[in-house]
């Protein structure tokens, strides 16, 4: 058959299968028989390795924390308010400004009740004065009283000896109970004129304490916010807000904690001060130390936290009312705790492992317990020892028994393993 013969039949029959004739090329070429180097060839030291990037498990001392998003809160809040109506003649600050405990805010028109004042004063002096008059009366009538009392009595013994009439003596009676009447009087208006005399002296004194209102002062320490009235308004008393200021020298940082950690909370507070720790969303920021001193009286049903409170100093100011930051409750330390990068621990099938590597520079992999996280590393509580080498990256090209190849690692050592470790748990890597 011609070779134009052939191909037109191989045209006739296109199920041909091509690919098997690929596939026998392609096993062709990597038989050893064929010219082949497999896995009976020989190999030179370091081919085939996986590069990685390694660390060294360190040992120190861990903090246990708890991580939350809190918010700050002013330590006291002071919406401030006049108590008097009247135009506002003057304002003493400037929006935004810190100001103390007694510092002048405002000051309100004093003259209506500096006028009232001088009326209450001189209604009083005037009510003094009625009821020295009444006091004067009464001695009056009482001496005059004692006097008609003594003729009437004469005359009552002068009538019984028949020397006086009858009708002289009754009318001396008639005129000594007209007397005890008028001092009765007197007594009453003398109590009359007392009360009239407190009633001005309340009046003069709630005055005064109006007039003490028109100056309002600062109740806190603490931190201006929006004036709401401008100077020359006029202002109606307890119904609007002046503006409001804000205690921010110490500070709240209000959080809430899963209830599965109140338990260990309240364990930790028992034996003394848990200290918490409060950072701004801004990583470059400087984290500000406090305490927590509250712990609410019930969990929120709707979300299964309880909230908490730490109090700060604040002493540069960092923390700002309403702001969001990054809450740290540290409850103990772990001594002699062993940490690895948290990239080096992977999840299987069976768990959590890292990759070992073995003094041959073949890796081993090695199921862990990992505890808490501490920034960029993870507690292992146990699988590891102090000292070990475990791949923090690469460990998708790996499986257990592979051989790596250190970055940076040009050449092949002794099986005797790596000549230096990264020392620390910072995921870095190995030099020869």
């Amino acid at each position: 058959m011609t070779p134009s013969e052939n191909q037109e039949k191989l045209h006739r029959h296109p199920r041909f299968p091509w690919a098997a004739l690929v596939c026998l090329g392609m096993l062709a070429s990597i038989t050893p028989g064929c010219g082949g180097k497999g896995a009976a060839g020989t190999q030179k030291r370091g081919e085939g390795a996986v590069p990685v990037a390694v660390a060294t498990v360190a040992q120190r001392d861990v903090p246990i924390d708890v991580e939350v998003i809190g918010n700050v809160e002013a330590y006291s809040t002071v919406a401030v308010k006049a108590q008097v109506g009247g135009e506002l003649v003057k304002v003493y600050f400037n929006e935004g400004d810190s100001v103390h405990k007694g510092d002048q805010l405002f000051e309100i028109d004093r003259r209506p009740l500096e006028a009232a004042l001088n009326q209450a004063q001189a209604n009083q002096a005037r009510d003094q004065a009625l009821f020295g008059q009444a006091e004067a009366n009464l001695a009056r009538d009482i001496a005059q009283q004692e006097y008609v009392q003594a003729q009437a009595e004469r005359y009552a013994e002068l009538f019984k000896s028949g020397i006086s009439s009858r009708d002289q003596t009754e009318q001396l009676r008639a005129n000594a109970n007209a007397i005890s009447q008028a001092v009765k009087a007197d007594r009453a208006a003398i109590e009359s004129a007392r009360a009239q005399m407190a009633a001005g002296k309340a009046a003069m004194e709630n005055t005064t304490v109006q007039l003490g209102y028109t100056t309002i002062r600062s109740p806190i320490d603490g931190r201006t916010g929006n004036l709401m009235v401008k100077q020359g308004n006029i202002v109606v008393p307890n119904s609007m807000d002046l503006m409001i200021i804000n205690q921010i020298q110490p500070i709240y940082v209000t959080f809430a904690v899963p209830e599965a950690r109140l338990s260990e909370i309240k364990k930790y507070m028992a034996h003394g001060k848990v200290p918490v720790f409060a950072q701004s969303q801004d990583a470059e920021s400087a984290r500000e130390a406090g305490l927590l001193t509250f712990v609410d009286n019930a969990v929120d049903l709707t979300t299964g936290t309880i909230k908490l409170k730490a109090t700060f100093p604040n002493a540069e100011r960092r923390l700002w009312p309403g702001q969001f930051v990054r809450v740290v409750v540290r409850l103990a330390i772990q001594q002699n705790g062993i940490v690895v990068p948290n990239q080096a621990v992977q999840t299987g099938q069976e768990g959590q492992f890292v990759y070992v590597v073995k003094a041959d520079r073949t890796v081993e992999q090695r199921p862990v317990l990992v505890g808490a996280r501490v920034e960029q590393d993870l507690v292992i509580d146990r699988g590891l020892r102090p000292g070990e080498t475990v791949v923090t990256e690469g460990q998708l090209r790996l499986a257990p028994g592979s051989r790596v190849q250190l970055r940076g690692d040009r050449g092949g050592r002794p099986e005797g393993g790596p000549k230096s470790k990264v020392q620390g748990p910072k995921s870095k890597v190995m030099n020869n």
